[in-house]
Protein backbone atom coordinates (compact mmCIF):
# COMPACT_ATOMS: atom_id res chain seq x y z
CA UNK A 1 0.00 0.00 0.00
CA UNK A 2 1.92 3.19 -1.16
CA UNK A 3 0.53 5.72 1.50
CA UNK A 4 1.68 8.58 -0.47
CA UNK A 5 -0.54 8.04 -3.62
CA UNK A 6 -3.40 7.33 -1.05
CA UNK A 7 -3.62 11.09 0.65
CA UNK A 8 -5.30 13.62 -0.71
CA UNK A 9 -4.96 17.09 -1.58
CA UNK A 10 -7.73 18.62 -0.22
CA UNK A 11 -9.44 17.44 2.82
CA UNK A 12 -8.63 14.36 4.89
CA UNK A 13 -11.60 13.43 6.78
CA UNK A 14 -14.23 11.14 5.82
CA UNK A 15 -17.52 11.32 3.93
CA UNK A 16 -19.89 9.27 3.85
CA UNK A 17 -20.75 6.15 5.10
CA UNK A 18 -18.99 3.09 3.21
CA UNK A 19 -20.51 -0.24 4.34
CA UNK A 20 -21.11 -1.97 8.11
CA UNK A 21 -18.89 -5.09 9.64
CA UNK A 22 -21.20 -7.40 11.24
CA UNK A 23 -19.71 -9.26 14.10
CA UNK A 24 -23.35 -11.99 14.42
CA UNK A 25 -23.60 -10.09 17.94
CA UNK A 26 -23.74 -7.20 19.41
CA UNK A 27 -20.88 -5.12 19.29
CA UNK A 28 -19.50 -2.66 22.46
CA UNK A 29 -16.31 -1.53 21.59
CA UNK A 30 -14.09 -1.34 19.35
CA UNK A 31 -10.06 -0.57 18.65
CA UNK A 32 -7.48 -0.45 15.87
CA UNK A 33 -3.98 -1.73 16.01
CA UNK A 34 -0.64 0.69 15.41
CA UNK A 35 -0.91 0.29 11.85
CA UNK A 36 -4.70 -0.02 11.46
CA UNK A 37 -4.65 -3.30 9.59
CA UNK A 38 -6.52 -4.90 11.94
CA UNK A 39 -10.04 -4.05 14.59
CA UNK A 40 -10.63 -5.29 17.21
CA UNK A 41 -14.51 -5.81 18.25
CA UNK A 42 -15.36 -6.50 21.91
CA UNK A 43 -19.16 -8.01 22.20
CA UNK A 44 -21.94 -8.55 24.43
CA UNK A 45 -21.71 -11.78 24.50
CA UNK A 46 -17.85 -11.51 25.71
CA UNK A 47 -16.16 -12.53 22.66
CA UNK A 48 -13.63 -10.64 21.05
CA UNK A 49 -13.99 -10.61 16.94
CA UNK A 50 -10.58 -9.57 15.39
CA UNK A 51 -11.44 -7.88 11.56
CA UNK A 52 -8.71 -7.84 8.77
CA UNK A 53 -9.62 -4.39 7.84
CA UNK A 54 -7.94 -4.35 4.34
CA UNK A 55 -10.43 -7.12 3.10
CA UNK A 56 -13.57 -6.47 5.80
CA UNK A 57 -13.41 -10.03 6.66
CA UNK A 58 -13.24 -12.11 10.09
CA UNK A 59 -9.52 -12.89 10.82
CA UNK A 60 -10.15 -14.82 14.49
CA UNK A 61 -13.00 -14.56 16.93
CA UNK A 62 -11.71 -14.92 20.64
CA UNK A 63 -14.31 -16.54 23.59
CA UNK A 64 -12.68 -13.89 26.10
CA UNK A 65 -15.35 -13.44 28.74
CA UNK A 66 -18.63 -14.70 29.75
CA UNK A 67 -20.51 -11.21 30.41
CA UNK A 68 -19.82 -8.63 27.75
CA UNK A 69 -16.64 -6.96 26.67
CA UNK A 70 -16.67 -2.95 27.83
CA UNK A 71 -12.65 -2.24 26.83
CA UNK A 72 -10.36 -3.28 24.40
CA UNK A 73 -6.41 -1.88 24.09
CA UNK A 74 -3.64 -3.46 21.39
CA UNK A 75 0.14 -3.44 22.92
CA UNK A 76 2.33 -1.61 20.53
CA UNK A 77 3.76 -4.76 18.53
CA UNK A 78 0.02 -5.87 18.27
CA UNK A 79 1.13 -9.25 19.01
CA UNK A 80 -1.36 -9.02 22.95
CA UNK A 81 -4.66 -7.40 23.49
CA UNK A 82 -6.11 -6.78 26.77
CA UNK A 83 -9.87 -6.40 27.75
CA UNK A 84 -12.09 -5.89 30.47
CA UNK A 85 -15.43 -7.21 30.76
CA UNK A 86 -18.23 -6.25 32.83
CA UNK A 87 -18.17 -8.67 35.41
CA UNK A 88 -15.07 -6.75 36.57
CA UNK A 89 -12.27 -9.43 35.15
CA UNK A 90 -9.10 -7.76 33.36
CA UNK A 91 -7.92 -10.24 30.89
CA UNK A 92 -4.31 -10.45 28.73
CA UNK A 93 -4.27 -12.19 25.13
CA UNK A 94 -2.20 -13.62 22.71
CA UNK A 95 -3.94 -12.80 19.56
CA UNK A 96 -2.01 -15.08 17.40
CA UNK A 97 -2.93 -18.30 19.70
CA UNK A 98 -6.13 -16.91 21.31
CA UNK A 99 -5.03 -17.98 24.58
CA UNK A 100 -5.41 -15.94 28.09
CA UNK A 101 -2.35 -15.22 29.56
CA UNK A 102 -3.41 -13.53 32.77
CA UNK A 103 -6.46 -12.37 34.55
CA UNK A 104 -7.29 -10.22 37.26
CA UNK A 105 -10.44 -9.68 39.26
CA UNK A 106 -11.32 -6.69 40.68
CA UNK A 107 -13.72 -5.88 43.65
CA UNK A 108 -15.23 -3.18 40.89
CA UNK A 109 -16.57 -2.64 37.31
CA UNK A 110 -13.63 -1.15 34.95
CA UNK A 111 -14.16 1.73 32.76
CA UNK A 112 -11.26 1.51 30.63
CA UNK A 113 -7.85 -0.61 30.30
CA UNK A 114 -4.97 1.10 28.42
CA UNK A 115 -1.16 -0.52 27.63
CA UNK A 116 1.36 1.61 27.89
CA UNK A 117 2.65 3.08 24.64
CA UNK A 118 6.07 1.61 24.54
CA UNK A 119 6.12 -1.27 27.53
CA UNK A 120 3.72 -3.91 27.03
CA UNK A 121 4.40 -4.77 30.42
CA UNK A 122 2.63 -2.06 31.88
CA UNK A 123 -1.76 -1.68 31.96
CA UNK A 124 -3.32 1.65 33.11
CA UNK A 125 -6.82 -0.04 34.45
CA UNK A 126 -9.44 2.89 35.47
CA UNK A 127 -11.56 0.97 38.25
CA UNK A 128 -15.36 2.50 38.87
CA UNK A 129 -15.33 4.75 41.96
CA UNK A 130 -11.40 3.95 42.72
CA UNK A 131 -7.97 5.39 41.94
CA UNK A 132 -6.52 4.35 38.70
CA UNK A 133 -4.88 1.13 39.34
CA UNK A 134 -1.15 -0.10 37.26
CA UNK A 135 -0.95 -3.15 36.64
CA UNK A 136 2.99 -5.02 36.24
CA UNK A 137 2.22 -7.88 34.62
CA UNK A 138 5.94 -9.40 34.40
CA UNK A 139 5.94 -9.09 38.28
CA UNK A 140 1.68 -9.63 38.51
CA UNK A 141 1.48 -6.63 41.00
CA UNK A 142 -0.31 -3.52 41.16
CA UNK A 143 0.36 -0.08 42.05
CA UNK A 144 -2.77 2.59 43.15
CA UNK A 145 -1.63 6.05 41.72
CA UNK A 146 -1.94 8.99 44.11
CA UNK A 147 -5.32 11.38 43.69
CA UNK A 148 -6.69 14.53 44.40
CA UNK A 149 -9.50 14.66 46.72
CA UNK A 150 -10.10 10.94 48.59
CA UNK A 151 -13.89 11.76 48.61
CA UNK A 152 -13.84 12.33 44.95
CA UNK A 153 -12.90 9.01 43.50
CA UNK A 154 -14.53 9.21 39.73
CA UNK A 155 -11.47 9.38 38.28
CA UNK A 156 -10.25 8.38 34.59
CA UNK A 157 -6.46 8.05 33.65
CA UNK A 158 -4.21 8.16 30.51
CA UNK A 159 -0.98 7.30 29.31
CA UNK A 160 0.73 10.42 27.47
CA UNK A 161 1.33 9.83 23.67
CA UNK A 162 5.24 8.00 25.04
CA UNK A 163 4.11 6.61 28.48
CA UNK A 164 6.09 9.25 30.03
CA UNK A 165 3.53 10.52 31.97
CA UNK A 166 -0.03 9.96 33.38
CA UNK A 167 -2.75 12.15 33.21
CA UNK A 168 -6.15 11.91 35.80
CA UNK A 169 -9.15 14.05 36.01
CA UNK A 170 -11.59 13.89 38.34
CA UNK A 171 -15.05 15.46 39.26
CA UNK A 172 -14.43 17.70 40.52
CA UNK A 173 -12.44 19.27 37.26
CA UNK A 174 -8.48 18.33 38.34
CA UNK A 175 -6.04 17.51 36.48
CA UNK A 176 -2.66 15.80 37.80
CA UNK A 177 0.26 14.52 35.51
CA UNK A 178 1.76 11.93 37.18
CA UNK A 179 5.54 10.19 36.41
CA UNK A 180 4.61 6.90 35.05
CA UNK A 181 8.04 5.20 36.95
CA UNK A 182 7.82 6.89 40.22
CA UNK A 183 4.06 8.30 40.40
CA UNK A 184 5.31 11.32 41.55
CA UNK A 185 3.34 14.74 40.80
CA UNK A 186 4.99 16.96 37.91
CA UNK A 187 1.74 19.20 37.32
CA UNK A 188 -1.64 20.13 37.61
CA UNK A 189 -4.33 22.67 37.35
CA UNK A 190 -8.32 22.87 37.13
CA UNK A 191 -10.26 22.78 34.17
CA UNK A 192 -13.21 25.89 35.21
CA UNK A 193 -16.33 26.99 33.43
CA UNK A 194 -15.15 30.43 33.19
CA UNK A 195 -15.98 31.58 36.32
CA UNK A 196 -15.10 29.50 39.27
CA UNK A 197 -17.06 27.01 39.01
CA UNK A 198 -15.74 23.43 38.15
CA UNK A 199 -16.55 20.36 35.89
CA UNK A 200 -16.58 16.76 35.80
CA UNK A 201 -13.86 15.41 33.36
CA UNK A 202 -15.46 12.56 31.58
CA UNK A 203 -12.24 11.19 29.44
CA UNK A 204 -8.93 12.19 28.44
CA UNK A 205 -7.34 11.28 24.75
CA UNK A 206 -4.07 11.86 23.61
CA UNK A 207 -2.91 12.29 19.74
CA UNK A 208 -0.82 10.11 17.91
CA UNK A 209 1.53 13.03 17.20
CA UNK A 210 2.84 15.53 18.54
CA UNK A 211 1.86 17.14 22.33
CA UNK A 212 -1.94 17.91 22.18
CA UNK A 213 -4.52 16.04 23.97
CA UNK A 214 -8.32 16.72 24.72
CA UNK A 215 -10.32 16.95 27.50
CA UNK A 216 -13.96 15.89 27.65
CA UNK A 217 -16.14 17.16 30.13
CA UNK A 218 -19.20 17.57 31.30
CA UNK A 219 -20.57 21.01 30.32
CA UNK A 220 -20.37 19.44 26.86
CA UNK A 221 -17.12 21.07 25.87
CA UNK A 222 -13.89 19.93 24.45
CA UNK A 223 -10.66 21.58 25.28
CA UNK A 224 -7.66 20.92 23.27
CA UNK A 225 -4.11 21.64 25.82
CA UNK A 226 -0.84 21.54 24.65
CA UNK A 227 1.05 18.62 26.92
CA UNK A 228 4.60 20.91 26.48
CA UNK A 229 2.59 24.33 28.30
CA UNK A 230 1.44 21.90 31.25
CA UNK A 231 4.39 20.23 32.48
CA UNK A 232 5.98 23.95 31.66
CA UNK A 233 3.45 25.32 33.94
CA UNK A 234 4.00 23.08 36.66
CA UNK A 235 1.80 21.96 39.93
CA UNK A 236 -1.52 24.60 40.00
CA UNK A 237 -0.89 25.94 37.27
CA UNK A 238 -3.40 27.61 35.01
CA UNK A 239 -3.04 26.91 31.25
CA UNK A 240 -5.17 28.31 28.68
CA UNK A 241 -6.78 25.55 26.23
CA UNK A 242 -5.76 25.84 22.20
CA UNK A 243 -9.45 25.10 20.90
CA UNK A 244 -12.90 24.77 22.68
CA UNK A 245 -14.87 22.97 20.32
CA UNK A 246 -18.60 22.52 21.59
CA UNK A 247 -21.92 22.31 19.57
CA UNK A 248 -23.81 25.88 20.61
CA UNK A 249 -27.43 25.13 18.61
CA UNK A 250 -28.26 21.31 20.20
CA UNK A 251 -25.51 21.72 23.38
CA UNK A 252 -25.00 18.24 22.38
CA UNK A 253 -23.00 16.16 25.26
CA UNK A 254 -19.84 13.86 24.10
CA UNK A 255 -19.83 10.10 24.60
CA UNK A 256 -16.86 9.35 22.58
CA UNK A 257 -13.82 11.66 21.44
CA UNK A 258 -10.64 11.23 19.49
CA UNK A 259 -7.84 12.10 17.31
CA UNK A 260 -7.34 11.92 13.69
CA UNK A 261 -4.38 9.43 12.69
CA UNK A 262 -2.74 12.90 11.28
CA UNK A 263 -3.74 14.67 14.92
CA UNK A 264 -5.28 17.48 12.49
CA UNK A 265 -8.81 16.33 13.05
CA UNK A 266 -10.82 16.22 16.36
CA UNK A 267 -13.63 13.60 15.82
CA UNK A 268 -16.47 13.83 18.73
CA UNK A 269 -19.74 11.42 18.83
CA UNK A 270 -22.80 12.71 20.25
CA UNK A 271 -24.68 10.63 23.46
CA UNK A 272 -27.89 11.58 22.30
CA UNK A 273 -27.96 9.97 18.56
CA UNK A 274 -25.59 8.66 15.99
CA UNK A 275 -23.79 11.40 14.44
CA UNK A 276 -20.25 12.63 14.43
CA UNK A 277 -19.09 15.76 14.67
CA UNK A 278 -15.27 16.64 12.67
CA UNK A 279 -13.63 19.95 13.79
CA UNK A 280 -10.50 21.16 12.46
CA UNK A 281 -8.10 21.21 15.26
CA UNK A 282 -5.58 24.29 13.95
CA UNK A 283 -8.69 26.70 13.37
CA UNK A 284 -11.61 25.13 15.36
CA UNK A 285 -14.39 25.40 12.65
CA UNK A 286 -16.23 22.72 12.14
CA UNK A 287 -15.82 21.01 8.87
CA UNK A 288 -18.23 18.00 8.77
CA UNK A 289 -21.17 16.13 10.28
CA UNK A 290 -21.82 12.44 9.66
CA UNK A 291 -24.74 11.33 10.63
CA UNK A 292 -25.86 7.70 11.07
CA UNK A 293 -29.61 6.29 11.46
CA UNK A 294 -32.12 7.84 13.51
CA UNK A 295 -32.92 6.43 16.97
CA UNK A 296 -29.79 4.81 17.46
CA UNK A 297 -27.58 5.65 20.02
CA UNK A 298 -23.32 5.82 19.71
CA UNK A 299 -21.32 3.28 21.92
CA UNK A 300 -17.74 3.98 20.50
CA UNK A 301 -16.09 5.61 18.09
CA UNK A 302 -12.10 4.75 16.47
CA UNK A 303 -10.27 7.19 14.26
CA UNK A 304 -8.01 5.06 11.19
CA UNK A 305 -4.00 5.71 12.49
CA UNK A 306 -3.37 6.00 9.13
CA UNK A 307 -6.10 6.61 6.67
CA UNK A 308 -9.09 9.18 6.74
CA UNK A 309 -11.38 6.60 7.81
CA UNK A 310 -13.70 6.49 11.02
CA UNK A 311 -15.95 3.03 12.53
CA UNK A 312 -18.80 4.03 14.92
CA UNK A 313 -20.57 1.85 16.74
CA UNK A 314 -24.21 2.00 17.17
CA UNK A 315 -26.93 -0.70 17.81
CA UNK A 316 -24.61 -3.42 17.90
CA UNK A 317 -23.17 -2.83 14.39
CA UNK A 318 -19.67 -1.50 13.51
CA UNK A 319 -19.98 1.42 10.94
CA UNK A 320 -17.13 2.63 8.65
CA UNK A 321 -17.28 6.10 7.21
CA UNK A 322 -14.77 6.81 4.63
CA UNK A 323 -14.03 9.51 1.93
CA UNK A 324 -15.99 9.01 -1.62
CA UNK A 325 -12.83 7.74 -4.00
CA UNK A 326 -13.98 9.27 -7.74
CA UNK A 327 -11.94 8.16 -10.32
CA UNK A 328 -9.76 10.50 -12.24
CA UNK A 329 -8.03 8.81 -15.24
CA UNK A 330 -6.37 12.17 -16.04
CA UNK A 331 -4.30 12.78 -13.12
CA UNK A 332 -2.13 9.98 -13.87
CA UNK A 333 -0.27 11.85 -16.75
CA UNK A 334 -0.27 15.55 -17.72
CA UNK A 335 -0.83 14.78 -21.56
CA UNK A 336 -3.00 12.36 -20.59
CA UNK A 337 -6.99 12.43 -22.49
CA UNK A 338 -9.94 11.19 -21.82
CA UNK A 339 -12.36 10.28 -25.17
CA UNK A 340 -15.90 9.86 -24.95
CA UNK A 341 -15.21 6.97 -28.48
CA UNK A 342 -12.31 5.45 -29.71
CA UNK A 343 -10.47 7.81 -32.43
CA UNK A 344 -8.31 5.98 -34.95
CA UNK A 345 -4.05 6.45 -33.60
CA UNK A 346 -1.81 7.52 -36.41
CA UNK A 347 1.46 6.17 -35.42
CA UNK A 348 4.67 8.12 -36.27
CA UNK A 349 7.15 6.95 -38.03
CA UNK A 350 9.86 6.54 -35.13
CA UNK A 351 7.59 6.54 -32.60
CA UNK A 352 8.80 2.74 -31.74
CA UNK A 353 12.28 2.67 -32.97
CA UNK A 354 15.10 1.63 -30.62
CA UNK A 355 17.08 4.82 -32.28
CA UNK A 356 15.89 7.71 -33.74
CA UNK A 357 17.78 8.20 -36.63
CA UNK A 358 16.06 11.26 -37.73
CA UNK A 359 18.00 12.81 -33.95
CA UNK A 360 20.33 15.35 -35.02
CA UNK A 361 20.63 16.92 -31.63
CA UNK A 362 23.13 15.88 -29.51
CA UNK A 363 22.63 14.29 -26.27
CA UNK A 364 23.01 16.68 -23.64
CA UNK A 365 26.20 15.53 -21.12
CA UNK A 366 23.69 15.51 -17.89
CA UNK A 367 21.68 12.41 -19.34
CA UNK A 368 24.78 10.34 -19.90
CA UNK A 369 25.69 11.12 -16.25
CA UNK A 370 22.33 9.83 -14.90
CA UNK A 371 22.56 6.51 -17.64
CA UNK A 372 25.79 5.43 -15.07
CA UNK A 373 24.22 5.79 -12.21
CA UNK A 374 23.70 2.88 -10.15
CA UNK A 375 19.97 2.72 -9.00
CA UNK A 376 19.05 1.29 -5.32
CA UNK A 377 16.45 -1.52 -6.47
CA UNK A 378 16.87 -4.19 -3.15
CA UNK A 379 16.29 -1.92 -0.01
CA UNK A 380 13.74 -0.52 1.19
CA UNK A 381 12.79 2.66 2.99
CA UNK A 382 10.69 2.55 5.79
CA UNK A 383 7.46 4.87 5.67
CA UNK A 384 7.30 7.43 7.66
CA UNK A 385 3.79 7.43 8.38
CA UNK A 386 4.33 4.16 10.61
CA UNK A 387 7.64 5.77 12.63
CA UNK A 388 7.27 7.77 15.21
CA UNK A 389 9.66 10.52 15.48
CA UNK A 390 12.00 9.59 17.94
CA UNK A 391 12.45 6.24 15.38
CA UNK A 392 14.44 5.91 12.27
CA UNK A 393 12.96 2.30 11.52
CA UNK A 394 9.81 0.16 11.65
CA UNK A 395 8.97 -2.87 14.05
CA UNK A 396 10.18 -5.52 12.30
CA UNK A 397 8.26 -7.58 14.88
CA UNK A 398 4.68 -6.03 14.53
CA UNK A 399 2.15 -8.21 14.10
CA UNK A 400 0.07 -6.60 10.76
CA UNK A 401 -1.92 -9.75 9.51
CA UNK A 402 -3.74 -12.60 10.93
CA UNK A 403 -2.98 -15.66 9.40
CA UNK A 404 -6.56 -17.78 8.39
CA UNK A 405 -7.04 -21.51 8.57
CA UNK A 406 -9.32 -23.19 6.11
CA UNK A 407 -13.01 -24.23 6.90
CA UNK A 408 -13.58 -27.81 6.52
CA UNK A 409 -16.90 -29.31 6.73
CA UNK A 410 -15.77 -33.08 6.86
CA UNK A 411 -12.25 -33.32 7.39
CA UNK A 412 -10.65 -36.53 7.18
CA UNK A 413 -9.48 -38.99 9.59
CA UNK A 414 -5.47 -38.50 9.56
CA UNK A 415 -5.02 -37.72 6.04
CA UNK A 416 -1.40 -36.96 5.81
CA UNK A 417 -0.04 -40.17 7.61
CA UNK A 418 -1.01 -44.17 7.31
CA UNK A 419 -4.58 -45.56 8.11
CA UNK A 420 -4.87 -46.46 11.92
CA UNK A 421 -5.14 -50.16 10.98
CA UNK A 422 -1.53 -49.83 9.18
CA UNK A 423 -0.27 -48.29 12.38
CA UNK A 424 -1.50 -51.44 14.01
CA UNK A 425 -0.42 -54.04 11.90
CA UNK A 426 3.34 -52.24 12.10
CA UNK A 427 3.51 -52.43 16.07
CA UNK A 428 1.72 -55.54 16.92
CA UNK A 429 4.37 -57.54 18.98
CA UNK A 430 6.44 -54.68 19.69
CA UNK A 431 6.89 -52.06 21.98
CA UNK A 432 6.81 -48.13 20.66
CA UNK A 433 9.55 -45.76 21.88
CA UNK A 434 8.63 -43.20 23.51
CA UNK A 435 9.14 -40.64 20.53
CA UNK A 436 6.97 -43.22 17.96
CA UNK A 437 4.30 -43.58 20.84
CA UNK A 438 3.89 -39.46 21.14
CA UNK A 439 3.88 -39.16 17.45
CA UNK A 440 1.36 -41.30 17.39
CA UNK A 441 -0.74 -40.02 19.59
CA UNK A 442 -0.58 -36.79 18.11
CA UNK A 443 -1.32 -38.13 14.42
CA UNK A 444 -3.99 -40.36 15.67
CA UNK A 445 -5.79 -37.08 17.70
CA UNK A 446 -6.24 -39.50 20.35
CA UNK A 447 -4.57 -37.27 23.04
CA UNK A 448 -4.50 -33.24 22.81
CA UNK A 449 -2.20 -31.23 24.46
CA UNK A 450 -3.81 -29.42 27.20
CA UNK A 451 -3.99 -25.78 27.66
CA UNK A 452 -2.51 -24.11 30.66
CA UNK A 453 -4.99 -22.57 33.05
CA UNK A 454 -4.43 -18.85 33.07
CA UNK A 455 -3.23 -17.37 36.42
CA UNK A 456 -5.57 -15.39 38.23
CA UNK A 457 -5.04 -12.88 40.22
CA UNK A 458 -7.39 -10.75 42.99
CA UNK A 459 -6.75 -7.42 43.15
CA UNK A 460 -7.48 -5.69 46.22
CA UNK A 461 -8.52 -1.91 46.52
CA UNK A 462 -9.41 0.01 49.52
CA UNK A 463 -12.64 2.10 50.32
CA UNK A 464 -14.18 0.34 47.23
CA UNK A 465 -18.30 -0.78 47.79
CA UNK A 466 -18.17 -4.30 45.99
CA UNK A 467 -21.90 -4.03 44.89
CA UNK A 468 -21.50 -1.69 41.98
CA UNK A 469 -22.81 -2.49 38.45
CA UNK A 470 -20.81 -1.59 35.33
CA UNK A 471 -22.86 1.46 33.27
CA UNK A 472 -23.05 -0.67 30.66
CA UNK A 473 -25.73 -2.44 32.42
CA UNK A 474 -28.78 -1.48 33.18
CA UNK A 475 -31.64 -4.27 34.73
CA UNK A 476 -35.26 -3.12 33.70
CA UNK A 477 -37.31 -3.51 36.83
CA UNK A 478 -38.96 -1.28 39.54
CA UNK A 479 -35.36 -0.21 40.88
CA UNK A 480 -35.91 -2.51 43.85
CA UNK A 481 -34.66 -6.33 42.54
CA UNK A 482 -31.32 -7.14 43.35
CA UNK A 483 -28.81 -7.71 40.75
CA UNK A 484 -29.44 -9.66 38.20
CA UNK A 485 -26.52 -11.94 36.16
CA UNK A 486 -25.54 -11.27 32.71
CA UNK A 487 -24.07 -13.30 30.21
CA UNK A 488 -23.27 -16.95 30.35
CA UNK A 489 -23.51 -18.57 33.61
CA UNK A 490 -20.26 -20.05 35.47
CA UNK A 491 -20.00 -23.92 35.38
CA UNK A 492 -22.80 -24.63 32.64
CA UNK A 493 -22.09 -27.17 30.57
CA UNK A 494 -24.38 -28.95 27.44
CA UNK A 495 -27.95 -28.62 27.83
CA UNK A 496 -29.59 -26.02 30.28
CA UNK A 497 -32.32 -27.34 32.18
CA UNK A 498 -34.27 -24.03 32.72
CA UNK A 499 -38.27 -24.12 32.28
CA UNK A 500 -40.00 -22.11 30.21
CA UNK A 501 -36.77 -21.53 27.77
CA UNK A 502 -37.55 -20.72 24.30
CA UNK A 503 -36.23 -22.97 21.38
CA UNK A 504 -32.99 -21.80 19.65
CA UNK A 505 -33.65 -20.75 16.20
CA UNK A 506 -32.01 -22.87 12.92
CA UNK A 507 -28.80 -22.09 11.50
CA UNK A 508 -25.51 -21.09 12.55
CA UNK A 509 -26.96 -18.06 14.73
CA UNK A 510 -26.15 -20.05 18.09
CA UNK A 511 -22.62 -20.81 17.00
CA UNK A 512 -19.39 -19.56 16.65
CA UNK A 513 -15.86 -20.34 15.49
CA UNK A 514 -12.73 -20.41 17.67
CA UNK A 515 -9.04 -19.50 15.81
CA UNK A 516 -9.16 -23.49 15.26
CA UNK A 517 -11.93 -23.28 12.87
CA UNK A 518 -13.91 -25.64 15.37
CA UNK A 519 -17.63 -24.74 16.07
CA UNK A 520 -19.13 -24.71 19.54
CA UNK A 521 -22.40 -23.64 21.05
CA UNK A 522 -22.63 -20.39 22.57
CA UNK A 523 -23.90 -20.95 26.18
CA UNK A 524 -27.47 -18.87 26.49
CA UNK A 525 -27.33 -15.88 28.76
CA UNK A 526 -29.09 -16.35 32.45
CA UNK A 527 -32.57 -15.89 31.89
CA UNK A 528 -34.11 -12.77 33.33
CA UNK A 529 -30.64 -10.90 32.50
CA UNK A 530 -31.63 -7.93 30.31
CA UNK A 531 -28.71 -6.24 28.66
CA UNK A 532 -29.52 -2.88 27.38
CA UNK A 533 -27.42 0.49 26.86
CA UNK A 534 -27.51 2.81 29.84
CA UNK A 535 -28.15 6.58 28.79
CA UNK A 536 -28.64 8.42 32.16
CA UNK A 537 -26.79 11.22 33.49
CA UNK A 538 -24.90 12.06 29.85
Amino acid sequence: MNLELLESFGQNYPEEADGTLDCISMALTCSFNRRGTLLAVGCNDGRIVVWDFLTRGIAKIISAHIHPVCSLCWSRNGHKLVSASTDNMVSLWDVLTGDCEQRFRFPVPILKVQFHPRDMSKVLVCPMKSAPVLLLLTEGKHVSLPVDDDSDLNIVAAFDRRGEYIYTGNAKGKILVLRTETQDLVASFRVTTGTSNTTAIKSIEFARKGSCFLINTADRIIRVYDGLEILTCGKEGEPEPIQKLQDLVNRTPWKKCCFSGDSEYICAGSARQHALYIWEKSIGNLVKILLGTRGELLLDVAWHPVRPIIASISSGVVSIWAQNQVENWSAFAPDFKELDENVEYEEKESEFDIEDEDKSEPELAGADALEDEEVDVTSIDPIQTFCSSDEETEDPDALLYLPISPEVEEPEENPYGPTPDALQQTTTGEELSGQERKRQLSTDGTQSPKKKKPKTTNIELQGVQAEELHPLLCVKGDGKSKRKPTGRPKGVKGKDNTPNKSKASKGDKNRTFDGSGKARDLLDPAPGADIMINTCGQ
